[in-house]
C-alpha cells in the first residue's frame, strides 16, 4: 500500500524515533509498504517517521541508480532498530546535493563524513554492526538522521537555510506540487 509522506512542519519528523521489539506487529507489511510508498515517489530511501511513524524503521533502495552506480545494482534493504555508533572523522567530508521526498522541490548541498559506523537489525532481524563508506553511507547519514529528528536542511549553513526560509515555510502550509502522496501538517 502507498502510504503519504509527511511533509516539512509536521512535529513527527522533529521528533526521536524509537527502537521497535523484534516482534513487532505487521513488521513485514510495513516495510512492504515502505518500498511501494518509496517506489511511488521514486526516491532512494524512507524513513518511518517520514509515514507518521516515530519508529527506528528504514528502506533504502539504491538499484534505482545503477546506471550511475553499477556497484549498487540490485541494493534494496531494511534498516530496523538502525543507529550510527561513530562517524570516522579521519575520512573526506564530502559536500552534495541532497533533497528529501518530505521536502518536495529543495535541494541543497550538504557536507557528510564517507565512512561511518552502524548497527542495526536487517529484515530477517540478523543484527549487523559494520563500517560503511561512500554513497551509501551519505544516504544512511540522511535517512537515519530522521530518526533522531533531523533534517538535511538543518545541517545547510546559516546563509543558506535564511534563503530557503520561505521555501520551507510554503511546504510546511502545503504550497508544493509533487507526483506523490504526501500528509501536509496544517490540514
Amino acid at each position: 500500500m502507498i502510504l503519504p509522506i509527511y511533509t516539512y512542519g509536521h512535529s513527527v519528523l522533529r521528533k526521536v524515533a524509537q527502537d521497535i521489539p523484534t516482534d513487532f506487529q505487521d513488521l513485514d507489511k510495513l516495510i512492504h509498504d515502505m518500498y511501494d510508498t518509496l517506489d511511488a515517489a521514486s526516491g532512494v530511501g524512507l524513513a518511518a517517521p517520514q509515514i507518521g511513524k516515530s519508529i527506528r524503521v528504514v528502506v533504502i533502495d539504491l538499484d534505482v541508480l545503477k546506471d550511475d552506480l553499477p556497484e549498487y545494482a540490485g541494493y534494496r534493504h531494511a534498516f530496523i532498530n538502525s543507529h550510527i555508533i561513530e562517524v570516522d572523522k579521519s575520512s573526506d567530508k564530502v559536500t552534495m546535493e541532497e533533497g528529501c521526498l518530505s521536502i518536495p522541490g529543495l535541494n541543497e548541498n550538504v557536507e557528510r563524513y564517507s565512512r561511518i559506523h552502524v548497527k542495526y537489525l536487517d529484515e530477517a532481524l540478523q543484527p549487523h554492526d559494520e563500517w560503511v563508506e561512500g554513497f551509501l553511507a551519505r544516504v544512511m547519514q540522511h535517512e537515519f538522521d530522521h530518526l533522531e529528528g533531523v533534517m538535511y536542511v538543518d545541517r545547510i549553513s546559516p546563509l543558506r537555510k535564511q534563503l530557503v526560509k520561505n521555501k520551507l515555510r510554503n511546504i510546511s502550509q502545503g504550497k508544493f506540487k509533487c507526483s506523490y502522496r504526501t500528509k501536509i501538517a496544517h490540514k
